[in-house]
């Protein structure tokens, strides 16, 4: 069980928070809420009491003898604020400490990581823009703000991304390493694209074949890269989970969809990850309506290969970029594992490969993974984490990768 302070500040978005709340409690996390005294306005102290279990700890002055402006910044093992207002950010950039809640940013040594919501105005003022890269350099986590609707009739960037991404992110952040490498933002000014999810070979109408890839990896690899300062596009087949909203999203059905979008998406790209599971088979041609059953009779396909999107991308790569691959595969020997993944790595001409064991689907739809990161000289890494960390050991191999190529 970790501890984590919730800081919300006075913006419309703080009732965002208590879903937030909701969530990392139900994933067992000890939670203490301290609102500033405008969040408090917005959302009441009984409802961030009820949904933490706990007192909420609002001002220096309640249960002094426990110094809460010190002790809560110290004890936590991260400090999230949903959501940051802009008058937030520059209060924490100035290193002000005029509440509980920039008290506990001052003094906590554990990763903090904060979520701006507000008017795109407010967003892209030049000051708010100054203290985001204030605090950047100091090693907060920043999450960007998402587009959409925003208070009022307005619409633009300033959103408080949804509350499954803010707690998948926290939940990364938990993790030391990765807390160090989305404030690193080593992958500022890169061009990262990403293919997630199972592609769909249609049959007829109503019917296609498939698999078990639930997107997961490729979505937390797209996230990994927002966070460490990328500008990522993810190509989606079908997914399970949503996708971060700070990328740029595009989604395809069937593995021709793929191949072109992906075809047209790398051209300008840095980083290729191609963590899509694409139909190895499609029809050779699907029915224009819903195949009926015949009696007792079964049904034969005609199949035929679909395209090596890979080998297609590594064919026609342009100089300077680096492609990553994966390879599921059903080898429970770790060796043997290994050489599988190494040959298909040079096979397809990627620089780097993720090779892991599916045997028993015990890896589909699941958090965690267990993964060989290899290149053609052998395996680089071994990890065995949630698929969050993983992206984040994935992303640590391809800025090495780069640094050793140029």
């Amino acid at each position: 069980m970790s501890r984590i302070v919730l800081g919300v500040s006075g913006g419309i978005a703080a009732y965002k928070a208590c879903e937030v709340l909701r969530r990392l409690r139900e994933a067992g996390h000890e939670i203490t809420v301290v609102p500033t005294e405008n969040a408090l306005r917005f959302v009441g102290e009984t409802t961030f009491s009820a949904l933490s279990g706990r007192p909420v700890a609002s001002d220096v002055f309640t249960d002094a003898s426990a110094i809460p402006h010190v002790r809560l910044g110290r004890e936590a093992d991260l400090v999230l604020v949903v959501p940051a207002t802009a008058d937030l950010l520059a209060r924490q950039a100035a290193g002000r400490a005029d509440d509980l809640l920039t008290n506990v940013l001052l003094t906590a040594t554990c990763p903090v990581l904060v979520c701006p919501a507000m008017h795109s105005e407010m967003w892209t003022n030049a000051a708010t823009r100054h203290n985001v890269a204030t605090l950047r350099e100091r090693g907060v986590v920043v999450l960007d703000p998402a587009s959409g609707r925003l208070a009022g009739p307005d619409s633009g960037v300033g959103r408080l991304p949804e509350p499954a991404e803010i707690v998948a992110v926290a939940q990364s952040l938990l993790d030391g390493d990765v807390a160090t490498h989305a404030s690193g933002r080593d992958l500022s000014g890169l061009r990262v694209v990403v293919s997630a999810g199972g592609t769909h070979e249609a049959i007829d109408p109503v019917r296609f074949i498939g698999n078990a890839s639930s997107g997961r990896m490729g979505v937390e690899i797209a996230r990994a890269a927002a966070l460490r300062g990328a500008q990522v596009t993810l190509v989606a087949a079908h997914v399970d989970v949503p996708p971060p909203s700070s990328v740029d999203v595009r989604t395809v059905d069937s593995t021709a969809d793929l191949a072109a979008a992906m075809a047209e998406a790398v051209l300008r790209a840095d980083v290729v990850v191609m963590a899509a599971a694409p139909a190895d088979f499609t029809p050779r041609s699907a029915a224009s309506t819903k195949i009926k059953k015949s009696g007792d009779e079964g049904l034969s396909l005609d199949l035929v290969q679909t395209p090596d999107i890979l080998a297609r991308l590594t064919a026609t790569r342009p100089q300077g970029q680096t492609i990553v691959g994966f390879a599921a595969e059903t080898i429970a020997d770790e060796s043997s594992l290994a050489e599988a993944g190494i040959a298909k790595l040079v096979r397809k001409g990627a620089d780097l490969l993720v090779v892991n064991d599916v045997s028993d689907s015990k890896v589909f739809g699941m958090p965690d993974t267990s993964v060989l990161i290899v290149d053609a000289a052998g395996v680089l890494d071994r990890v065995t984490a949630s698929k969050a960390v993983v992206a984040h050991r994935l992303l640590d191999a391809v800025v090495r990768h780069r640094a050793t190529a140029i």
